[in-house]
């Protein structure tokens, strides 16, 4: 079934109606994905291409008993569009949006965080929000919430993986499957400096799921995230993890990307995550091809 999302999630899309979002539901929908109805405000009771289109996600979920919803929302009202979505019941919640105001995304995660703990204090399901500016989530052959190519997941494996970069995730899932490994589920956390759900958030699931023999995370200089993963792992995985760092052969000073690649004092650089992982006894790999002999040695693998 893989973590998160599988084949019995039903997905609403907010802003169905506009180009990225009428794009990806096709896509979605063309992966198997059950995209059951959309969201526009002021478009309510229109069909659009098959979809009921809904002016709240509260009428959506109501009427669809929904329960995902991915977000194509221009950045000055993705932060808000989470919010309805969360105060809907909502229970994950995915923003690709890139470019949301930084302020506007601590808003909305620390109201998310205390509306996630009150559903949980009342026997619900809670509430996680993934992204900003990520590219999603997939349990390969099963259910498609994101971006992603269609193509790289259609047949299931037994390897998680976790990134903060879209197209490094694209890449490695490819070589996963390419060399008959293949991925459970893979979460595109984001790259962004607030987000709703970390690496240490998601290693859990996979650590319990047993459709997960092994997890890859794909990280990148900047930030702390893969530091608080290692100590993480450190404490609390049994199942082995191998990791890849982004951007370390960046020059000293160098603007990477990603609003979340900013390096503070001496934490963050190149340096403290191979230390960090380094400490916890996961391999790291050089290149993006090393993942897959990294953990091919990891799970015993010798074709």
């Amino acid at each position: 079934m893989g973590i998160l999302v599988n084949k019995d999630s039903r997905i609403i899309v907010q802003g169905i109606t506009g180009r990225e979002g009428a794009n990806h539901a096709r896509a979605m929908r063309e992966f198997g994905t059950q995209v059951v109805a959309g969201v526009t405000p002021g478009k309510g009771g229109q069909d659009f291409e098959g979809w009921p289109v809904y002016n709240s996600v509260a009428e959506a979920k109501e009427n669809h008993d929904a329960n995902v919803s991915i977000i194509f929302v221009p950045p000055a009202g993705a932060a808000d569009a989470v919010l309805e979505a969360a105060h809907a019941g909502i229970p994950l919640i995915v923003l690709i949006t890139e470019g949301v105001p930084t302020v506007d995304m601590m808003r909305a995660v620390q109201e998310v965080k205390a509306l996630d703990a009150l559903s949980r204090e009342q026997g619900g399901p809670g509430i996680r929000l993934i992204g900003g500016n990520c590219p999603g989530l997939v349990t390969s052959g099963e259910c498609k919430v994101g971006i992603m190519p269609n193509r790289i997941y259609q047949k299931k494996g037994r390897v998680g993986l976790i990134s903060r970069s879209g197209t490094l995730t694209y890449e490695a899932a490819k070589l996963l499957g390419d060399a008959g490994l293949g991925t459970s589920t893979t979460v595109g956390i984001g790259g962004d400096p607030v987000i709703g759900t970390t690496f240490a958030d998601v290693l859990p699931m996979f650590e319990a799921d047993p459709e997960t023999d092994a997890v890859v995370v794909i990280g990148e200089i900047g930030g702390a995230d893969e530091e608080a993963a290692a100590e993480y792992i450190a404490r609390n995985m049994k199942k082995p993890v191998v990791a890849f760092i982004s951007g370390r052969s960046a020059p000293k000073g160098k603007r990477m990307g990603h609003a979340g690649a900013i390096i503070m004092g001496d934490v963050g650089t190149p340096e403290s995550k191979l230390a960090a992982f380094g400490a916890a006894n996961v391999p790291v790999a050089d290149t993006m091809p090393e993942i897959v002999d990294l953990v091919k040695k990891a799970l015993g693998v010798t074709a």
